[in-house]
């Protein structure tokens, strides 16, 4: 195989995992012809051994220093515009792969051109028998998960077509970040972060591609920020989990008669949901002003995604 394939990295007071990554991605058997990282204001030792990992892997590290915390998604979305490789991997610093993850992906990836986005099997570090993503599932209520999420790996050892993949380790081809992008972004900036990654997912299948698990392809997360559980994380977080699957589900649910379908089948689960937070976490609640602040903007990107995946059906077969 002779694509190219670039990886992408956004730190944030990473230092206590970002060199474990690197060094995972140095004994990568597929060749890398870059790593992109873009940190994110940190305050931490993060910087300097990215700069030190950068001589052991041949001068391939390009590090780009925002001033300020832009965010997941806007990070993600400027180390997209600094490569033209084939192929981009995603990965979160506090992620560790096997030695053949990239090669067993991107060989997958070239048997199916319509594949525009593929994982691996992600286990958690702290146990390894068990699973932190095989891809991403959608429920009825559209609400978006983990698959396999604290399950045995063990249990997990079928390949095959998935929803999405989780941003924590994602490969994706150049062919469908330059197709599915809205406004010149593949991620939408407007997330910051969180749920990013299900909304380009959800957005690639409105335009014909798909995703895949490959079992054989092997990652470990360590998924420290979910430690302490909900209420330890910082409100700015748990409002823009809570109000991104709202920022999705505008942008992407169809037009169509089945749509006033499925608000019907969401009322139930919209009317436990708020309450919850009206009772117990009001202050999640304000996020909402956000989003009408950003309404403008989500409607011109929800036409353009419509408008895009009409032509697509109506697009002749070559």
């Amino acid at each position: 195989m002779n694509s190219s394939v670039s990886v992408h990295i956004v730190t944030y007071n990473s230092a206590k995992d970002i060199s474990t990554c690197l060094q995972a991605l140095q004994v990568q058997t597929y060749p890398i012809q870059q790593i992109i990282v873009i940190d994110n204001a940190s305050s931490d030792d993060t910087i300097q051994q990215v700069k030190t990992h950068s001589h052991l892997l041949c001068d391939i590290i390009e590090l780009l220093e925002n001033e300020v915390n832009v965010g997941f998604a806007p990070a993600h979305n400027q180390a997209i515009l600094l490569s033209s490789t084939d192929y981009v991997l995603v990965l979160n610093p506090d992620v560790t792969l096997h030695p053949d993850y990239i090669k067993l992906l991107i060989e997958q990836m070239e048997k199916q051109s319509d594949i525009g986005s593929a994982t691996g099997k992600l286990l958690l570090s702290s146990n390894p028998d068990v699973v932190d993503s095989t891809g991403l599932i959608m429920n009825k209520h559209y609400r978006a998960f983990d698959r396999g999420a604290g399950e045995l790996a063990m249990q997990w050892s079928e390949s095959g077509e998935v929803f999405g993949v989780s941003g924590a380790a994602a490969l994706y081809s150049r062919n469908m970040i330059e197709d599915i992008s809205i406004h010149d972004e593949f991620f939408d900036s407007d997330f910051f972060a969180y749920k990013e990654d299900v909304d380009v997912a959800w957005r690639a299948q409105l335009l014909g591609w798909k995703s895949y698990y490959l079992a054989e392809a092997i990652g470990y997360h360590a998924r420290g920020w979910k430690q302490g559980g909900r209420y330890s994380q910082p409100l700015f977080i748990r409002r823009a989990s809570y109000i991104n699957r709202y920022k999705m589900m505008y942008k992407n649910m169809e037009r169509s008669s089945s749509i006033v379908k499925s608000i019907i089948r969401i009322i139930p689960y919209e009317i436990a949901s708020n309450g919850y937070f009206l009772l117990r976490e009001p202050k999640v609640l304000g996020s909402w002003l956000g989003f009408f602040k950003q309404l403008p903007q989500l409607r011109t990107k929800r036409k353009d995604i419509l408008s895009k995946s009409l032509s697509k059906r109506q697009a002749p077969l070559e």
